[in-house]
């Protein structure tokens, strides 16, 4: 079963023009995701090799110094958005901190083969694959769902229904389909997912995001259930690392080091992502960042060369 045009779903109840990821944004991405890639071969035994400095540095350092210039470029991004700040709508720093935190689950994943995917970790406890579908799931559902209370604001006030309507629930794919296909698969799904989410509801103003709704039966906002997004990946982030001790799949040193530069990146998103794009600064911040993460892809390979593991591939 392929997903359907989920987004389309989300135009039919929002009623806000939706914002696209800024295509250097999408650049970065790719850098990022390439400097991990490149990255993730090094093994533990390598690191205390000398660091080509003279000093002190070793092998670490390599990883450390990328981790270094993304928090750097955070913080000259920051005063570069002053003028966007002006007009800054209540949800984009919202919908931002679940882009962060879609970044740790991508840094967790990072080291990653397609092995664990499916060893059972006993106790009915979920494989990595069953949590990373209920992750894309549970973020498709948060969208679609708000959409469908949002659409609802001007319902008569004895008209509250515990739950979206089955029929609206039936245009979802099943929670197993969203888990189909490799480590890969997966997380592109979760990216298109998070971003075609945050791309109507970024817009939303304080009105909207008051606009009573549901959350497991319990009264709640909308604004309430944006903020939602961000903590159900972090509490299964945090699931994910559960189960890979459950497997006895200890995490690396290297892997650890590389979910250290993709949270960075995540924090670096987080202050670019769903910005209108016609706004200078926004351009100017996100060319800073473009320029940071094709500097990261470069020293990556370097370091991965200095580690002697050949071509990345």
């Amino acid at each position: 079963m392929a997903a359907p045009a989920i987004d389309g779903v989300l135009l039919r109840l929002v009623p806000a023009e939706p914002l696209p990821v800024d295509a250097g944004l999408l650049r970065a991405r790719e850098s990022i995701r390439a400097a991990l890639v490149a990255l993730r071969d090094v093994p533990d035994s390598v690191l205390a090799r000398p660091w080509p400095s003279g000093n002190e540095e070793d092998l670490r350092y390599g990883f450390y110094r990328q981790f270094e210039a993304l928090e750097d470029a955070r913080a000259r991004v920051r005063p570069i958005l002053a003028p966007a700040r002006m007009s800054e709508t209540p949800a984009r720093p919202l919908v931002a901190a679940a882009s962060a935190a879609r970044w740790d689950v991508h840094g967790l994943l990072a080291g990653l083969s397609d092995d664990p995917l499916d060893t059972d970790p006993g106790n009915d406890e979920w494989t990595v694959r069953q949590t990373l579908a209920h992750i894309v799931s549970g973020q498709r559902g948060y969208g679609v769902g708000t959409a469908w209370w949002v659409d609802r604001r001007d319902a008569p006030a004895d008209d509250f229904p515990l739950r979206f309507p089955p029929e609206l629930d039936a245009e979802l794919p099943d929670e197993e389909t969203e888990g189909l296909g490799s480590i890969e698969d997966i997380r592109r799904r979760l990216d298109e997912t998070v971003d075609q989410s945050a791309a109507v509801f970024a817009p939303l103003g304080a009105d909207l995001l008051a606009v009573r709704a549901r959350w497991s039966g319990i009264p709640v906002d909308i604004r309430f259930r944006l903020v939602r997004w961000s903590s159900h990946l972090r509490e299964h982030t945090i699931q994910l690392e559960k189960t890979l001790d459950f497997i006895g799949r200890p995490t690396s040193e290297v892997e650890r080091l590389l979910r250290l530069i993709a949270a960075a990146y995540g924090r670096l998103e987080e202050e670019l992502y769903m910005w209108p794009a016609a706004e200078p600064s926004v351009a100017e911040a996100v060319a800073t960042a473009e320029s940071v993460a094709r500097a990261i892809q470069d020293d990556a390979a370097a370091v991965r060369e200095l580690a002697g593991v050949g071509t990345a591939g």
